[in-house]
């Protein structure tokens, strides 16, 4: 349970559960990043969910974050899972008659106590579905009467004991691998627009910038308490007003939405490429026509091809298919036949089983860029090098996209709640966002460096720059599909979720569901065919969400506590205002910025 993968799914989840109509009193707050791209469903408030079951039962996993195997029914939890014991007291207390205590915790079985004013009592084996059920117990707490009073407290302190506690390790590398996600395949592309060593600079001041932001939300939740039901949403409704809550709620859907349709265009991006290899491979065809005089690197230029209006390779799929196979006019809606039936799934367990290969594609990311790089070798002449500290007046598109690539702000209360030892908080935040930025300038930088034609060909995905016949690239795009396949009905489950929290009151429907999702593909399939540009969105979803969640709503619920402490000077206000002028100053940036 102690692994990045285990966190990133229950955190993701949890921050969506505890926050929707779902679960009475509570708000929604997303997740990211996407990813993610990915988080926990448990709630002790509830049993009842907004969205119907679209199919009957489907699986469970063993790979399960919920320790009896609890099926994730679009957000409710399956008490068909838990067999708990009702420990129930041997002898009358007044002061607790005819009250029943329900103790829940995040990843841990139902913890009951049932303190009914009878004169004989035994325990019972209790089960919460089925009375003829021989399930294993989930979960056993004895509470002894002569010794424990009883008291609620006391009896939430035994259990609260229960909630599973990661170490500092688990911590920083559940933050590593939640911020890590597609920025990893612009970061040379960023690069390029803003300079090389301007792009290092940028990286660095925007990772401390972001760090700073997410410890103030981090500092405003110990300060309110902690506790886990207790997001940036409500720190944001109690600290700065109603107002704020309706907002930070806007803009994380708008994060969510920009995910996916990045996700979409990155899958019909690798889907058109995967599908062309394995059809010319097996037809036999050469991927090269010899009449064409093409050279047989395996990196191409394709806004040189773009350009000119030529076609830099002769594939059986072009000949064949034609126009029916179109990477930004037909895959789109082959896609939408694909994922379409999944965003209806009646449980979010299948896909959770593959969290895993987030944290895999990352590592093969970087370990292909490196390797590439590496074979490639240095490739900057004496004119580059002494332009490479000149900051590039479209450095702003680097500066938007990295809000995004930072952005954990939604979530990190979440994160650092599950920490062990809180009084580190700050550190293990400080680490996770160092290995962040040390990844993100190892991939941006080396291939930078290296890539063998002019820098102006890096593309906001360099997998576009190498030939499709690469075995490496290949790889790196079946593993990315496969895995996207499996997030992108997540990142919609939220988005969903999010939506019918805020605009809709009463319970959702079947028809109320396939619609969301009908409008959701078809918003995505519409952008993967006229803005088929990842980095153009990412920036711009940066740029827009970082607005509030990384430049202003930190800093304002700092102000907010220093007003309320008496310890609120001029220097603090100046320096905190600041930094949203800086945020509207980088959205209003990416307006001037034309970068095709």
């Amino acid at each position: 349970m102690d692994s990045p993968t285990t966190v990133r799914i229950l955190l993701s989840f949890r921050d969506i559960m505890y926050k929707s109509r779902i679960y009475p009193g509570s708000d929604s707050s997303l997740t990211r990043d996407s990813g993610s791209e990915s988080t926990p469903l448990l709630s002790s408030e509830s049993r009842t969910s907004p969205e119907p079951a679209i199919f009957g039962d489907s699986e469970t996993s063993d790979l399960d974050p919920s320790p009896a195997g609890c099926s994730f029914i679009y957000g409710s939890v399956d008490t068909a899972s838990y067999n708990t014991i009702l420990a129930l007291p041997k002898r009358p207390f007044s002061s607790t008659r005819d009250s029943e205590l329900f103790v829940s915790t995040m990843a841990s079985p139902l913890c009951i106590v049932n303190l009914d004013y009878e004169k004989n009592y035994e325990s019972h084996n209790v089960d919460l579905t089925n009375e003829n059920s021989n399930a294993k117990k989930a979960h056993e707490i004895d509470f002894n009467p002569e010794s424990l009073q009883f008291q609620p407290d006391i009896v939430q302190a035994a259990c609260k004991d229960l909630e599973p506690k990661q170490n500092s390790l688990v911590t920083i590398f559940s933050i590593w691998n939640t911020i890590l996600g597609s920025s990893l395949l612009t970061m040379p592309w960023g690069i390029t627009m803003a300079g090389f060593f301007p792009g290092i600079i940028l990286n660095l001041l925007m990772s401390g910038l972001c760090l700073y932001t997410a410890y103030r939300l981090v500092a405003a939740h110990a300060y309110h308490g902690g506790g886990a039901n207790v997001e940036v949403l409500d720190l944001c409704r109690i600290y700065i007003g109603k107002w704020a809550e309706q907002i930070a709620r806007i803009f994380s859907i708008a994060v969510l939405l920009g995910a996916t349709i990045a996700y979409w265009i990155l899958m019909a991006n690798f889907l058109y490429n995967s599908v062309n290899f394995i059809y010319d491979s097996t037809a036999g065809w050469s991927t090269y026509s010899a009449s064409e005089n093409i050279s047989h690197k395996e990196v191409l230029c394709p806004k040189e091809i773009r350009d000119n209006n030529t076609i830099l390779t002769r594939e059986k799929t072009f000949d064949t298919l034609g126009p029916a196979w179109d990477l930004h006019n037909t895959v789109p809606v082959f896609l939408a036949l694909l994922i379409f039936p999944l965003l209806n799934f009646n449980s979010t367990t299948f896909f959770t089983k593959f969290n895993s290969l987030g944290t895999v594609s990352v590592m093969y990311l970087v370990v292909f860029v490196v390797i590439k790089s590496a074979s490639w070798g240095v490739n900057m002449d004496q004119a580059e090098w002494a332009i490479s500290w000149i900051i590039r007046p479209t450095f702003p598109a680097l500066t938007g996209m990295l809000a995004m690539s930072f952005f954990i702000h939604n979530i990190v209360v979440n994160i650092m709640h599950n920490n062990r030892d809180q009084e580190k908080n700050g550190r293990d935040l400080t680490i996770a966002y160092l290995l962040v930025t040390l990844t993100y300038i190892i991939v941006g930088v080396s291939f930078f460096m290296c890539f063998p034609l002019p820098k102006s060909c890096i593309e906001d995905n360099l997998l576009n720059n190498f030939q499709k016949w690469d075995g490496l690239t290949l790889g790196a795009r079946i593993l990315l599909l496969f895995q996207l396949v499996t997030v992108y009905p997540l990142l919609a489950y939220m988005l969903r979720i999010q939506l019918l929290s805020w605009i809709y009151k009463g319970a959702s429907n079947r028809a109320l569901v396939l619609f969301i999702n009908l409008i959701l593909v078809s918003i995505c399939i519409i952008f993967a065919t006229f803005v088929p540009y990842i980095g153009t969105i990412v920036r711009y979803t940066g740029a827009l969400s970082g607005l509030i969640y990384v430049f202003t709503f930190p800093c304002l619920l700092h102000l907010s506590i220093l007003k309320k402490e008496g310890k609120l000077g001029v220097c603090s206000v100046l320096f905190h205002l600041a930094i949203p002028v800086i945020g509207f100053l980088n959205l209003m940036a990416q307006f001037f910025i034309i970068d095709r």
